[in-house]
């Protein structure tokens, strides 16, 4: 009994509960239907802004939407947006750290100024410039912050490249006249992207606070999309008398962003341990 005791005060709670809002959100985006009936844009303006009750139990907006149902399709918008944006910086910036990592010094000096630049700006302000030229829409939001994301994983994907170039495994093979591409992708590469899932965990919640953000301020999915920025944009106004349309979607953004943080954390522990 004793050790199950110690079983259970050792589990990390915290990565727990953090992984099943996780699982939640995927359920929500996955199967919106397992959760809801209801329609997220049917509108009723006789039941426009009702207090939260057995029927509602989120309450509904100006419109007379369901709020819960609207809070629960928006989880696709906001992971399709946050996923999409992560894996897009992510790809591009292993790309072109490991090019830097492994390639010639000229290249190397190339890429690492090109990522300077974008570096020298917020993320979410590069991906507002971009915007600004693209207009709104998912696909373009996608692509702004995922350019904007990408300086961390280029980085993060040149050094680590670097560090597995030189060492022993990688000189013991060029002993055996292993072919330079054959160590790159055997060797070098495969630990060098060690630390990716867990930059990428934490990448996620960036990039959903980031769309969020963004679509607030009307320059991401557009109205009568279920969208929890876009639903934050649309209770601003109506916060003293309907407060429920405003927290409930507030409530799902920082709920995601904190348990894909938690998560991110728990696996950076985890690789420490594993490289220390």
């Amino acid at each position: 009994m004793t050790d199950k005791l110690r079983a259970l005060r050792a589990a990390p709670w915290g990565a727990i509960v953090a992984g099943t809002v996780l699982a939640l959100a995927a359920l929500a985006a996955a199967w919106p239907e397992l959760l809801t009936n209801a329609d997220p844009l049917y509108a009723d303006p006789a039941q426009s802004n009702l207090a939260p009750s057995a029927r509602h139990i989120a309450g509904t907006d100006l419109q007379g939407r369901d709020v819960y149902t609207r809070v629960v399709y928006g989880a696709r918008y906001s992971l399709l947006i946050g996923l999409g944006a992560t894996v897009l910086a992510a790809l591009a910036g292993v790309a072109l750290g490991g090019f830097a990592g492994l390639g010639p010094r000229w290249l190397d000096q190339v890429i690492s100024r090109a990522v300077d630049v974008l570096c020298a700006f917020p993320g979410v302000l590069l991906a507002l410039l971009l915007i600004t030229f693209t207009g709104p829409g998912i696909w373009n939001l996608i692509l702004a912050l995922g350019l904007g994301g990408l300086p961390i994983y280029a980085r993060l994907s040149r050094s680590q490249a670097r560090v597995a170039a030189t060492s022993l495994y990688v000189d013991q093979a060029k002993t055996y006249a292993v072919s330079p591409a054959r160590i790159a992708v055997r060797h070098v590469i495969p630990n060098a992207l060690g630390a990716l899932p867990v930059v990428a965990t934490i990448g996620l919640g960036s990039a959903i606070i980031g769309s969020s953000g963004l679509s607030f301020l009307g320059l991401g999915p557009q109205p009568p999309a279920a969208e929890w920025g876009l639903m934050l944009s649309e209770s601003r106004n109506y916060l003293r008398n309907a407060w429920w349309t405003g927290v409930f979607p507030g409530v799902a953004i920082t709920s995601v962003v904190i348990a894909a943080t938690v998560v991110g954390r728990h696996l950076q522990r985890r690789y420490e341990r594993r490289t220390a």
